[in-house]
């Protein structure tokens, strides 16, 4: 190669470097909120991932490239501290720069409730369902107007929101027997990705986010934020046609994670073994589960890859009841953007194998 190819090529080279690195880092803490910022980020960069698919969100040791990642980090998306309260101090000791963007605090974000007993109820839905999805969708069609406001407000309202999740780990099993699971009234469920609904107005919040931070690739983050969407709706009507053979179906599942799902479809569970933390049910707690069973001829017990199966197998004891695997993490799915439309499209047919 001649010396005017060579230095040619090596300024190329540094030029493309330096486009690269003008690209924001971004720390994502799960992996289906993971797969909705990829999707935002298609053909600009890559996020990392902080919770490695298989591991419980709940608790988790940061890996040394786990730590490196939120420490490079310009932008951090996250659920919140409801869901990974460990994390709170995590970002603010290693990523006191970064844009943080806490999603449930998002402004459209569908939140529901923690529910406080073993056993659900039709109503616990209806309450909650229409009432939140029609103001969802109003919020939806002018959310871009949002995104920025939601930023604005971000810090303001997450030190409020830290202190009202702070006793969310303190559970107390007398209280669980006396049918009340130690949730502090007025906290939000965090596992509010499992709404399809949730997850199209993130795509937007998400958009605006970086947007800001990379003015540059605007454009190709609102256009992979609209397909992304447009991908999600497709996907919605896809798991109502799944589900619809098996509505007149009861299921049981291991932990209180899938309200938001259960709502989005108008399908709901019968109860869960453990609290939405999933910290170990009382024993109160598992023959109430084990009553409800044995009474209603429940068809269904869902289990989970990151939790004890042998909690389980003590609630069959003595059913008919079937038994599948719910998966909300995708801990079996390649983290990336296909992964979120594979994990719902997943509770959705595992659902429907089990019934």
């Amino acid at each position: 190669m001649s010396r005017k190819r060579l230095a040619l090529s090596l300024t190329a080279t540094l030029m493309g470097g330096a486009a690269f690195a003008d690209v924001p880092q971004v720390a994502v803490d799960i992996a289906p909120v993971h797969s909705l910022v990829a999707r935002v980020m298609e053909g600009v960069g890559t996020p990392d991932l902080i919770v490695q698919p298989g591991a419980s969100p709940h608790e988790y040791s940061l890996r040394p490239s786990e730590a490196r990642a939120l420490q490079d980090a310009d932008l951090v998306f996250w659920i919140g501290s409801g869901l990974t309260p460990w994390l709170t101090d995590t970002i603010a000791t290693l990523a006191p720069d970064a844009a943080v963007t806490a999603l449930l605090e998002a402004d459209g974000t569908i939140e529901l409730e923690f529910r406080e007993n073993a056993l659900f109820e039709a109503h616990d839905h209806e309450e909650h369902g229409e009432e939140d999805h029609a103001d969802h969708e109003d919020e939806h069609k002018d959310h871009d107007d949002h995104a920025d406001e939601a930023h604005n407000d971000h810090d303001e309202k997450h030190d409020d929101h830290a202190g009202e999740e702070a006793g969310h780990d303190d559970h107390d099993h007398e209280d669980e027997v006396a049918g009340h699971d130690g949730h502090d009234h007025g906290a939000h469920d965090p596992h509010a990705w499992l709404s399809p609904k949730n997850a199209m107005t993130w795509l937007n919040v998400i958009a605006g986010q970086l947007s800001a931070a990379d003015p540059d690739n605007a454009g190709t983050y609102f256009a992979n934020a609209a397909a992304g969407r447009s991908e999600i709706e497709t996907l919605i009507d896809e798991v109502k046609a799944t589900l619809e053979p098996v509505r007149k179906g009861q299921f049981i599942v291991f932990h209180d994670a899938y309200q938001y799902f259960e709502t989005d479809f108008d399908f709901p569970a019968a109860g869960a073994i453990s609290l939405s933390d999933a910290s170990d049910p009382s024993p109160a707690r598992i023959a109430e589960i084990q009553a409800r069973i044995a009474e209603e001829s429940i068809d269904c017990v869902l289990a989970e890859p990151q939790f004890n199966p042998g909690l389980v197998a003590t609630v069959l004891d003595g059913t008919e009841a079937k038994t599948g695997i719910l998966d909300p993490l995708g801990s079996d799915l390649e983290p990336g953007s296909a992964l979120y439309p594979q994990l719902i499209g997943n509770l959705s047919a595992a659902l429907a194998d089990c019934m």
